[in-house]
C-alpha cells in the first residue's frame, strides 16, 4: 500500500501548503481520501506529484468541513467518474475497495468516518481530523483486525498519548496539537509527514 500526502498545512519544497488534508491511497485502485480546502492547491500539488486526477476511482470524504471537502467540486470537474462516499454512507464498518474499509460514521456533534487499510504488517487507520476521538476510532478499527499504525489528524486537544501504545507507525499532521510530544514519546514509531510525503507499507 502506498499513501501520498497531497494536501496539508505544511508542504515539502515545491508544493503548496493549505489548511486541510487530502491523501491518495494506492492499493488495487486509486482512492482519494478528503480533498483539502482549495481545489486549486489540490490540483497544483497533484500535478507536481504526477498524480493524474482522471485515474482516481473512489473518493471518500471523512466529514463535512470545508478543509476536507473544499476541493471536491474542482476534482469532479476534471473527473466525474469516481464513486464518492461521504459520512452518511455507512453506519458500520463497510468495505469500500479491496482491502480498504470505512469505520462507519462515529461521533455525536461532528459525524466522521475513518479508513482502515489492510497491509501485510497489519491494518493502518487513516483519519480525517479524529473529531470523534482517536481512542474511539482505534477501538472501532480493531474490529477489523490488529492495528499496525495510524496516519493523520489527532484533533486539537488529543492528549491521551497512551492510546498510541503498541502501534508501530504514528504519523500525525494537519490539526494535531501535540505533535512534538508524540514525537518525543514515540521516537521510533513517529514519522513526520506533510504535503509531498509518501508512506509505503
Amino acid at each position: 500500500m502506498k499513501v501520498t500526502i497531497l494536501y496539508d498545512n505544511e508542504a515539502n519544497p515545491g508544493l503548496k501548503p493549505g489548511w486541510g488534508f487530502s491523501c491518495l491511497i494506492e492499493n488495487k485502485e486509486k482512492l482519494l481520501f478528503d480533498t483539502g480546502g482549495s481545489g486549486r492547491i489540490l490540483m497544483d500539488n497533484m500535478e507536481k506529484l504526477n498524480v493524474e486526477p482522471k485515474d482516481i476511482a473512489t473518493v471518500v470524504i471523512s466529514h463535512d468541513h470545508w478543509d476536507h471537502n473544499g476541493g471536491l467540486k474542482t476534482l469532479l470537474k476534471v473527473n466525474d467518474k469516481p464513486r464518492v462516499f461521504h459520512p452518511e454512507s455507512f453506519s458500520k464498518p463497510t468495505g469500500i475497495s479491496l482491502g480498504i474499509y470505512s469505520t462507519g460514521v462515529l461521533g455525536r456533534l461532528i459525524k466522521e468516518q475513518s479508513l482502515v487499510t489492510h497491509t501485510e504488517k497489519g491494518n493502518v487507520v487513516i483519519t480525517g481530523c479524529a473529531h470523534p476521538g482517536l481512542g474511539n476510532i482505534l477501538e472501532k478499527a480493531k474490529q477489523l483486525g490488529k492495528i499496525y499504525g495510524v496516519v493523520r489528524g489527532f484533533h486539537g486537544g488529543f492528549a491521551k498519548l497512551d492510546k498510541l501504545n503498541g502501534l508501530e507507525l504514528i504519523t500525525p499532521c494537519h490539526c494535531t496539537q501535540y505533535k512534538q510530544e508524540i514525537k518525543e514519546r514515540y521516537p521510533g514509531e513517529f514519522k513526520e509527514i506533510k504535503a509531498g510525503s509518501i508512506i509505503e507499507i
